[in-house]
């Protein structure tokens, strides 16, 4: 799902400390820097709220 990152969006994750990265995600192997249902991580492995303006949310987030 791509979720816009606008001010709200930016607000409610600093607040909420959101964690929606692959990093935080249970299923991504750190060693080896994947996903262990081998979905692509390049869209998911970092939010940067400052310069980006879309996100994309992982369908198999499991959180840590």
């Amino acid at each position: 799902m791509i979720s816009r990152v606008d001010e709200q969006f930016r607000l409610e994750a600093e607040r909420f400390s959101l964690r929606c990265t692959c990093d935080s995600c249970d299923a991504f192997d750190e060693d080896a820097e994947r996903c262990a249902y081998g979905y692509t991580t390049e869209p998911h492995r970092r939010l940067d709220l400052v310069r980006t303006q879309h996100f994309t949310f992982c369908k198999a987030f499991e959180p840590r």
